[in-house]
């Protein structure tokens, strides 16, 4: 690096500018018109020397030293020419950057003692050398890319080889650079590190052009297109009028008139349909809002707005149809054709809605398209699970690109008619964010005293929804909102049992599967009965039989496969081939309760689930110890733990009627564990589950084989009822349970709600304390 010189002083002129700043090395045309800066340029003789500074706020017009930086650049003027309004044009030529250290006079102009200031020229290095070049390159993209900088500026740069040099030249002729940021690469003496500031703006210069540049492009683009295709159409107009054709949006026009008319709208509807077709008919086909407009006259027209089946409810008939479509569901067919009797009689009906709740596959969906059938009606069906947008229930409003009618509207649409039964599936699941409560919709559709005046976004007009037969399923109505359960008239649909999924089988789910799947019937496919319980018991275990169906049609595709093949021997479905078709069995065998239940401490529960019941293997254990008390582990929820509590307080309260020292809570831990450990776990039910476990633990007595039990108990031993005992009864009989222990006060539950074939030879026990239970269950 070289050395700088000693410092030069010397009393100079100084001519002060606005946003304006001159580099060493740098030619720059300056117009001066204060009467301060014509008597300094009139004052200078041979040696046409001066200082030339900025000021630091271009608003002043008497500028005083305060008012100046304090570096500036020395130069010489080479010219000066008139212009008008009294003004000076002056050509100078920057010679050396200077520091101002005093002010000798400020009239009639300013003069100051100004020190030259020596720069620091770096040594040429290969970093050095790459930044130059890095520097030279952008400096000519952006030159190549802007119009009102010469292409000989390029050819200049590229040939300056000194670092400081190159610096002052890009930035004298930068357009994007303010005034303060060249003033401060003015003050700055190093080369190296004003080359390094220039390098930075070039870079956020260059991006700034490429993205001017992209813009216009895609705006000429856009006009291009839009001229080509203003061109095009008058062409095409100039043509069909020449063929006599006439105008194509006119016909278009008439014919939404037409269809205006013939859809049967109400007065108040026809009115704004006409409104829009009369702003349409005024816009040119070229305008965004033409497509828009007519699209939504193209939905007005399309919707059934006095269209309805016409047909009469007929309750016997729906009789035979719900027969023949599901078998069993008698309290559930009985509550729909009472339904359907009162609609028979009274056809304009503003009743509740139906809502059908129970797990997946027990028939909610095909009883829907049976009550469709039955009233000879279209069915109309769209699912509200994951719906979180409340625009999909009343539509979007037509200020939004892309706009259209809710799905209430586009399934009236597609049945054609006014009347359908549309069914709203899962609306258990529907969601809720910062979009809009879709359930808070629904409250005006399914309300009888509203929805006849239900107006979607889209439209904007009132659409009668009274006539539309709704009805809505669900798994499980906790999540449902109490308002819109309000409005609902639930029928809940239970697990099936054994007997009756083999007898669904056969009837319905076999035919259909042999259909689907290309097969003759019994010329090539039979199942025999063994097989199809097999499949149930060790397959399916669920409450539906949508799993079950599932695995039928495996097995008719395995033979559809062998016919294809070429093999057209007939298919005997035995449990040794469903066990070849689909591997291993899947679930436990009939057994296992009684294989669980050999040694003291567990004890078979029964839970309710969202998709039917289940049972549930309490296991207890204890080891010495007596630091760590109680622990439980199992995924069990604070309802379930503290159930657990419960029943260890009355096992420890019964401790010396059942035998056990006292004494042995202080030295033993006594652990409580609900395996499948990864399933979380809740719910009051299992109290007496768990205190029959720990008595059995306690006492080492096991409990007796293929007994079950559910019921919550209090801390005085008593046993309270709970619910889903349909679902916990039919569970412990798909699991091989012989004798089950519930409440005493759910016997009208079970006989209710359970037929006698359902419960088939199992024993049931209701109790009232919970020494009864121990009494019924320990061996």
């Amino acid at each position: 690096m070289s050395e700088p010189d000693s410092p030069v002083f010397e009393e100079l002129p100084v001519l002060a500018v606005r946003e304006t700043v001159l580099y060493p090395g740098a030619l720059l045309p300056i117009t001066v018109g204060r009467p301060t800066s014509l008597t300094l340029v009139q004052s200078l003789g041979e040696n046409r020397t001066l200082a030339i500074v900025s000021q630091r706020d271009p608003r002043v017009e008497e500028p005083t030293p305060e008012d100046l930086y304090d570096y500036g650049t020395v130069c010489i003027m080479h010219k000066a020419i008139k212009v008008p309004r009294e003004n000076l044009l002056l050509f100078c030529e920057g010679i050396a950057r200077v520091r101002t250290t005093g002010y000798t006079a400020t009239e009639p102009f300013l003069k100051a003692h100004v020190e030259r200031l020596a720069e620091i020229e770096p040594e040429m290095t290969a970093e050095l050398e790459a930044l130059r070049q890095n520097v030279v390159g952008i400096f000519q993209q952006i030159v190549s890319a802007s119009p009102n900088l010469s292409d000989e500026l390029s050819t200049t740069a590229g040939g300056i080889q000194e670092a400081g040099r190159l610096a002052d030249f890009v930035a004298g002729n930068l357009p994007g650079l303010d005034h303060a940021e060249r003033q401060r690469l003015l003050e700055q003496l190093d080369g190296e590190e004003r080359l390094r500031g220039v390098h930075r703006h070039l870079t956020r210069e260059l991006e700034l052009v490429e993205l001017r540049n992209r813009i216009q492009s895609q705006v000429q683009g856009q006009l291009s297109q839009n001229q080509r295709e203003f061109y095009l159409r008058e062409q095409l107009k100039a043509i069909q009028k020449e063929l006599g054709e006439g105008d194509e949006s006119a016909r278009e026009i008439e014919d939404l008139r037409q269809k205006i008319g013939a859809a049967g709208m109400k007065e108040e509807v026809k009115t704004e349909a006409l409104r829009e077709l009369n702003r349409l008919s005024r816009m040119s086909t070229a305008s965004p809002e033409y497509g828009i407009t007519r699209t939504y006259l193209e939905w007005m027209t399309a919707l059934p707005w006095n269209l309805s089946s016409g047909a009469r409810v007929d309750v016997k008939k729906a009789a035979e149809i719900l027969d023949a479509d599901h078998y069993d569901l008698e309290k559930v067919k009985e509550r729909i054709l009472d339904f359907l009797a009162v609609l028979q009689l009274k056809p304009v009906l503003k009743g509740p809605i139906l809502c059908f709740v129970g797990p997946p596959g027990v028939g909610k969906t095909s009883l829907g398209r049976s009550i469709a059938r039955a009233l000879d009606r279209k069915f109309a069906r769209i699912s509200m699970g994951g719906m979180h947008d409340e625009a999909e229930i009343r539509g979007h409003r037509r200020t939004y690109i892309g706009a259209l009618p809710g799905q209430i509207v586009q399934a009236l649409k597609r049945a054609g008619t006014n009347d359908p039964v549309f069914m709203l599936d899962e609306v258990d699941k529907l969601g809720r964010d910062f979009r809009g409560d879709p359930a808070s919709a629904l409250l005006e559709v399914l309300d009888p005293e509203q929805n006849s005046t239900f107006r979607d976004n889209y439209l904007d007009v009132p659409f009668d929804l009274s006539k539309v037969l709704f009805i809505t399923t669900a798994n499980v109505l906790d999540p449902i909102p109490d308002a819109l359960r309000d409005r609902m008239e639930i029928i809940t649909l239970e697990g099936y049992t054994e007997q009756e999924k083999v007898i669904i089988a056969f009837r319905y789910l076999i035919p259909r599967q042999i259909t689907e799947n290309g097969l003759s019937g019994a010329e090539d496919i039979e199942f025999t009965d063994d097989a199809v319980r097999f499949l149930v018991r060790r397959y399916t275990r669920e409450a539906g039989v949508r799993n079950l169906e599932r695995e039928i049609g495996t097995i008719c595709r395995k033979q559809a496969r062998r016919i294809a093949e070429g093999t057209r021997e007939k298919a005997l479905v035995t449990p040794q081939l469903v066990e070849q078709h689909l591997g291993a069995p899947r679930f436990r065998t009939d057994t296992e309760v009684a294989e669980r239940t050999r040694r003291a401490g567990v004890v078979v529960g029964l839970a309710w689930t969202p998709v039917g019941g289940d049972v549930l293997f309490i296991e207890a254990g204890r080891m010495p110890g007596g630091s760590k008390g109680l622990i439980m582990t199992g995924q069990l929820g604070p309802v379930m733990q503290e159930s657990v509590q419960a029943a260890m307080t009355w096992v420890r309260g019964a401790a010396t009627r059942y035998g056990i020292d006292p004494d042995l809570f202080k030295s033993t831990d006594i652990h409580i564990h609900v395996p499948a450990g990864a399933i979380p776990k809740d719910g009051p039910s299992a109290g007496i589950t768990m205190a029959a476990a720990l008595l059995s633990m306690l006492t080492d007595r096991k409990v007796r084989p293929n007994l079950a039990m559910t019921g919550e108990i209090t801390l005085t031993g008593q046993v309270l009822p709970v619910g889903g005992i349909k679902e916990k009864v039919l569970a412990a009989k798909r699991s091989g349970v012989r004798e089950v222990i519930l409440p005493f006060e759910n016997e009208v539950n079970v006989k209710e709600d359970l037929k006698r074939e359902q419960i088939g030879d199992m024993q049931m026990h209701f109790v009232k304390e919970m020494d009864q239970v121990a009494e019924l269950a320990l061996e």
